[in-house]
């Protein structure tokens, strides 16, 4: 499998092929992270898009201290949040639970799940801004060295705030 960072160099060299594979191992993680940032299909879509030409038009990108996973999703973050910003909407994303099983849930398990996920979404909407940023980072699959690079803090911050994270959704949930 080629790196992440060389499908990168040959797509700012006008190879397709390689910006395509780029879009297509990112397009589910980076959509679903900007659609649980912004709330709305619509603008989650045109912000992925704008993500993805960033990489184009961006000036090229030293991955000496970062991941290319990281600074696409740093670049996606700061386009949702400028959007959030530029509209004055100051309300977190929230986010949705699928729980993924090999057969149909009954309806009691669907009952149980759906009001899990209702409790999961309030919870996050009312975590501060630091801790949110870490839950739909992590919740997209990134890691702790990545969310580090996208955030620009320490790992060790990612850790305390995780664990923080964890200690409120803990204290809300029911």
């Amino acid at each position: 499998m080629v790196p992440d960072e060389a499908l990168y160099e040959r797509a700012r060299g006008g190879d397709l092929a390689a910006f395509d594979v780029l879009y297509a191992r990112y397009e589910r993680r980076v959509f679903g992270f900007v659609q649980r940032l912004v709330q709305d299909r619509a603008e989650a879509e045109e912000l992925f898009h704008d993500t993805f030409l960033n990489i184009l038009e961006a000036p090229r990108a030293s991955f000496d201290t970062a991941t290319f996973a990281a600074w696409l999703f740093r670049i996606a973050r700061n386009l949702a949040l400028n959007r959030l910003r530029s509209k004055s909407r100051g309300a977190h994303a929230a986010t949705r639970v699928a729980a993924i099983e090999d057969s149909p849930p009954t309806p009691e398990q669907r009952l149980v799940e759906e009001e899990r996920a209702f409790a999961l979404s309030h919870a996050v909407q009312r975590l501060p801004e630091g801790l949110a940023d870490v839950f739909h980072l992590r919740s997209s699959g990134l890691s702790y060295l990545e969310i580090a690079d996208v955030l620009s803090v320490p790992v060790g911050t990612v850790k305390s705030r995780m664990n923080s994270l964890v200690q409120h959704l803990k204290g809300a949930m029911p």
